[in-house]
């Protein structure tokens, strides 16, 4: 099934659709953050006065998480109202595209997590199990898209990153030594 995800045409057809779909949701709910105003702080304060906690103890269930966003994300809601709908819109304009689309996919599940575990189910699961697919698919996700073109360049870029390191890293006497020794 890995392999067919990966590598098939018809797959790639498939994720093209898949990604359309799911690039859609993330960049609407972006933009409409961006052009309606957006004020997290409610949100965050919220998350942070009722966390999630096991009904059976009543400890909380994400307790590093919920820390982040007290002590973190709350004096600092100014910049997550920039970051959030940039985010969303950057990570729904990469899926459309099919551009970094594997790392799209990765940033928006991230987003999605972490929109749970504070508490907002909403779409979420819906999502994340969407991105999990485009994720999986890798390379292969973003073939009918701007990925066909830029995957081979960056590539590319990468090897002649790693070649030039290759030839810097040599002892005294000349012998090679390897990067990752």
């Amino acid at each position: 099934m890995m392999k067919w995800l990966r590598e098939n045409v018809y797959a790639a057809g498939l994720m093209l659709v898949l990604r359309i779909y799911l690039g859609w949701e993330w960049i609407t709910g972006g933009w409409h953050k961006l052009t309606e105003g957006f004020d997290a702080t409610g949100f965050i304060k919220g998350a942070v006065t009722k966390p999630i906690v096991d009904k059976a103890t009543n400890e909380l269930v994400y307790p590093t998480f919920t820390a982040f966003l007290e002590h973190f994300a709350l004096p600092h809601t100014n910049w997550f109202n920039i970051l959030v709908p940039l985010g969303e819109f950057c990570v729904g304009l990469g899926l459309i595209l099919g551009a970094l689309t594997t790392a799209a996919a990765f940033f928006g599940m991230m987003m999605n997590f972490m929109f749970l575990m504070a508490g907002t189910v909403s779409t979420n699961p819906w999502l994340i199990l969407l991105g999990t697919i485009v994720f999986m698919a890798g390379t292969n996700a973003g073939k009918f898209g701007v990925d066909y073109y830029l995957m081979p360049i960056l590539r590319k870029a990468l090897n002649k990153m790693r070649h030039r390191g290759d030839h810097t890293n040599t002892t005294a006497g000349g012998t090679h030594t390897p990067l990752h020794a």
